[in-house]
C-alpha cells in the first residue's frame, strides 16, 4: 500500500518541558483536542513526585471545561496549570525545543516521505534529556 502524500498526514505533539530537560510528550497523528489535552495532563499528574507548575498557552484546547473541571483535582496531586498571557510564545519554552527540533534536528532527509518524518521526529523527542537537550538560558525574575 503506498504512503499517502505528506501534505494529507500530521503528526501533532504535546509536550511539556522543563529548563533542566525533563520531558514529557505524546502524539498523534490525530487532531488535538481537549479530551487529548485532559489525556495528557491526567497521565502527567500521575507521574510528578513533587508540586510542579504546566506552563498553557491561551490556545482553546487548554481552557476546554473539560480541563477547568480537573484543576482541582490535578492540584490535590500537585499539578498547577498556568496561562501565559496571550500573543507571548516567546515565554514558553516548549517553543523553543520545536524550534530547535524543526531547524536543527531534522535533516533534509527526515521530509522524504510522512514516515520518515514521523520517525525522525519521534527519535528526537525521545532523546530529550538523555541524548540531547536545550540550553536554556537561566530564569531570573529580579
Amino acid at each position: 500500500m503506498a504512503a499517502l502524500p505528506m501534505s494529507r498526514q500530521r503528526l501533532n505533539c504535546f509536550g511539556c518541558i522543563s529548563r533542566s530537560n525533563q520531558f514529557y510528550y505524546a502524539s498523534s497523528k490525530e487532531a488535538i483536542n481537549g479530551k487529548f489535552i485532559v489525556g495528557q495532563l491526567e497521565a502527567f499528574s500521575t507521574q510528578i513526585i513533587r508540586p510542579t507548575f504546566v506552563v498553557l498557552d491561551n490556545a482553546r484546547i487548554h481552557k476546554t471545561k473539560e480541563i477547568q473541571k480537573r484543576y482541582e483535582a490535578w492540584q490535590r496531586n500537585g499539578l498547577y496549570i498556568f496561562y501565559l498571557p496571550p500573543y507571548s510564545p516567546h515565554l514558553n519554552i516548549a517553543e523553543t525545543l520545536w524550534r530547535v527540533m524543526k531547524g536543527r534536528w531534522l535533516q533534509v532527509k527526515d521530509y522524504l516521505s510522512a514516515d520518515t518524518l514521523f520517525e525522525a521526529t519521534h527519535k528526537y523527542l525521545a532523546e530529550v534529556g538523555n541524548k540531547r537537550s536545550i540550553n536554556y538560558g537561566s530564569f531570573n525574575i529580579n
